[in-house]
């Protein structure tokens, strides 16, 4: 996902608009919101996404004790906007050693959260038994909202998912004890509405998970 714009369900290349096609286009998905290039993480970069995007900016603020932000992502264009937020932050584990969490907001069908997820997609329902009551509950920009475990993932990964704001939340940690920070009631902001306070986000080193989920 780094240098150029990339599927957001697979990694692979896409290809831009042009004469054949006016979206972008996977040679495995077709159209798709590309996934624009990585860059490190920083207050400025931040700032970009959260001002073209269409979707939440999710980030737990206040940040646990000891995390920092360690970068954003967008699926989506120039023309489209963002259609998919990535907001990734680590810091030390609930049981100890380093955890990493990433959140992402999208419409329905972009696929970038089953992607971290490591799951077919492009979105949750199916892998959710919502029937059931929920794993865990956030507090989305002062909304109750709940999770629910996503199943078929990696071991290495606790991944929850719901709805907030009219879109699709998921939760994405790693390794897979650090899925107990989402039995705390995190307090989610969307950093669209942060204002001022989006200059006080504590950064740290690029996480490679946006990179090779």
């Amino acid at each position: 996902m780094r240098g150029e714009p990339s599927c957001p369900k697979c990694g692979g290349r896409v290809r831009a608009p042009g004469l054949f096609a006016d979206t972008w286009q996977c040679d495995v998905h077709g159209t798709v919101h590309p996934v624009q290039p990585v860059i490190p993480p920083s207050v400025e970069a931040l700032g970009v996404v959260v001002h073209r995007t269409q979707v939440p900016v999710w980030m737990p603020w206040p940040l646990p004790i000891g995390w920092l932000f360690t970068g954003v992502a967008s699926a989506g264009d120039d023309r489209s906007g963002g259609r998919g937020s990535v907001v990734a932050c680590s810091g030390p584990g609930p049981l100890g050693g380093m955890g990493e969490m990433i959140l992402v907001a999208e419409e329905l069908g972009v696929g970038l959260g089953a992607r971290y997820a490591g799951i077919d997609g492009p979105d949750p329902g199916s892998y959710m038994n919502v029937e059931k009551p929920p794993q865990a509950k956030v507090l989305a920009a002062g909304r109750p909202t709940p999770l629910w475990h996503v199943s078929g993932t990696p071991d290495d990964r606790a991944v929850f998912a719901g709805e907030a704001l009219g879109m699709w939340l998921w939760a994405v940690m790693w390794p897979e004890q650090s899925g107990l920070l989402m039995y705390d009631e995190l307090v989610l902001t969307d950093l669209r509405d942060a204002g001022a306070e989006l200059e006080l986000v504590p950064c740290g080193a690029l996480s490679p998970r946006l990179l090779e989920p």
